[in-house]
C-alpha cells in the first residue's frame, strides 16, 4: 500500500506518533518510554521547564538525541501569554515550530478558539510554524488551516481524560475540510486501541502524553502505542468492510445441496 509521509513545515517524519513529557514519575522512565514510542518528535511545556541553563537542568539530558522539539504554550489562558510564552521558546530553543494552546476554562482544559484563531494568525506573521490545538469543531478547523496553521490538531476528549475519541464524525468531517496541512489529533487518547481507532479515521498523526506517563508500566504503553499508531493507518489504507445490518456468511453455500446429494 502507497502512503503519503507526514509532513510537517516542511520536515518529513517516519513515525506519526507525537509524545508529551509532562507527568512522568521519574526522568529515567521518561527517557525510556519516548525511546520506546518510535516517536521522532516531542512537545515540551515552556512554562514547567528551565531554559536559561539547559546544561544544568536533568528533564534536557533525559531528552533522546535527534528528537524534534516541539515547545507548547500549555497553561496560557489568553492570547498575550501564549504569544509571550511562544516568542520566549522560538528564542530559548531556536525552533519556529510551536504548540499552540489557549486554554478557555481551568475545568475542562478546552481552547479558546477565539483567542486561538487571534493568536495563530499573529504567530504566523511572525514566521512561527504553528501546530494548533483545537476542539473538534470542522469550521474552526477550517479557519486555522486558512490563517496558515502548520497542523490543525483537534481534540479526541479533554486533555487528560483518556476517553478516546468521543466524535468521530467531527474527526472525520475535519479531515474532509483540511487539505493542505496534516490533521493530528491531540488529547484525549487513553490507550492504543483508542489511538487505532483515531488513525482509522485518516488523520495523519496522533499526539498524547498522559496515556503513556500514567500507565502502570509506561515504557511498554509507549511501545503498544506505536504499534496502536501503525495498525490504525494501515487499517485506514486497508479499506475496513462495509457495515451491515444482518449477518453474512464467511462461506460460500451456493452448490453445497447438490453437491451433498450427489454424493449419496
Amino acid at each position: 500500500m502507497n502512503d503519503k509521509p507526514l509532513v510537517i513545515a516542511g520536515k518529513t517524519y517516519g513515525s506519526r506518533l507525537i509524545v508529551g513529557t509532562g507527568k512522568y514519575k521519574a526522568m529515567d522512565v521518561m527517557e525510556q518510554a519516548l525511546l520506546a514510542s518510535g516517536a521522532e518528535m516531542v512537545t515540551v511545556a515552556i512554562r514547567r521547564v528551565k531554559l536559561n541553563d539547559r546544561a544544568g537542568d536533568e528533564f534536557w539530558t533525559h531528552i533522546p538525541k535527534g528528537m524534534v522539539l516541539l515547545p507548547n504554550t500549555a497553561g496560557c489562558y489568553n492570547t498575550a501569554d501564549a504569544l509571550r510564552v511562544a516568542r520566549l521558546a522560538r528564542e530559548a530553543l531556536d525552533t519556529p515550530l510551536i504548540k499552540l494552546e489557549v486554554l478557555g476554562d481551568p475545568k475542562t482544559l478546552l481552547p479558546d478558539v477565539f483567542a486561538l484563531l487571534e493568536a495563530t494568525k499573529t504567530l504566523v506573521n511572525e514566521g512561527f510554524k504553528v501546530l494548533a490545538y483545537t476542539n473538534d469543531d470542522p469550521i474552526t478547523a477550517k479557519r486555522l488551516e486558512e490563517a496558515g496553521a502548520s497542523a490543525v490538531m483537534p481534540l479526541a476528549a479533554p486533555i487528560g481524560s483518556g476517553r478516546g475519541v468521543q466524535n468521530p464524525l467531527n474527526i472525520q468531517f475535519i479531515r474532509d475540510v483540511v487539505t493542505s496541512v496534516p490533521v493530528i489529533v491531540d488529547a484525549g487518547v487513553g490507550t492504543a486501541s483508542d489511538a487505532a481507532a483515531a488513525m482509522e479515521l485518516g488523520v495523519e498523526g496522533v499526539l498524547m502524553n498522559t496515556a503513556i506517563a500514567e500507565a502502570q508500566n509506561p515504557v511498554e504503553m509507549a511501545e503498544a502505542m506505536k504499534w496502536g499508531v501503525l495498525a490504525g493507518r494501515k487499517a485506514f489504507l486497508a479499506g475496513r468492510m462495509p457495515r451491515r445490518d444482518y449477518a453474512a456468511a464467511s462461506s460460500p453455500t451456493a452448490g453445497l445441496v447438490g453437491a451433498a446429494v450427489s454424493g449419496l
